[in-house]
């Protein structure tokens, strides 16, 4: 999951996710340690997450700048959207893995800048097609927001 980080906000707070056979309490069920951060607009539930797919296009861009790590991604991510944007771990694995299985990313052992073993990710030909692809429809979309939100 990508997350905006807000700006200081004093109604910030933890929300465990629902066990299996617990009843649900209104809130949005996510995994242990996301932030849900309340609402107060119309009564609804504010997540602060992006569209789906969003998390793939951001890797896929930072990769398409060069080979990377998990954590050099996530990194990469938080910097160039000035730290309104933080990946938790949770996510950027699985949608590592999920790129890899579609042939978008390839992957390969390696040692990181502190001598570390870690696993380096490289953008493939089908990846960087699927990031024009997936870059014009977040343009679409982005613009079509922008109209309304200058309009409604």
């Amino acid at each position: 999951m990508v997350e905006l980080k807000p700006e200081r906000d004093p109604w910030r707070r933890r929300i465990e996710p629902r066990r299996q056979g617990q009843p649900a309490t209104g809130l949005v069920d996510r995994p242990a340690g996301c932030d849900i951060i309340p609402k107060l607009f119309m009564g609804a539930q504010d997540t602060r997450e992006l569209l789906p797919g969003t998390l793939d296009m951001l890797i896929l861009k930072v990769l398409s700048r060069g080979d990377m790590h998990g954590y050099g991604i996530a990194s990469a991510i938080q910097r160039a959207s000035d730290d309104v944007l933080g990946v938790v771990e949770g996510a950027l694995y699985p949608a590592l893995h999920r790129l890899e299985v579609r042939g978008w990313v390839r992957s390969k052992w390696g040692a990181s800048h502190n001598n570390r073993r870690a696993k380096f990710y490289r953008l493939s030909a089908l990846g960087r097609r699927a990031l024009e692809e997936e870059a014009a429809y977040w343009n679409r979309v982005a613009s079509a927001v922008t109209r309304v939100m200058q309009t409604a």
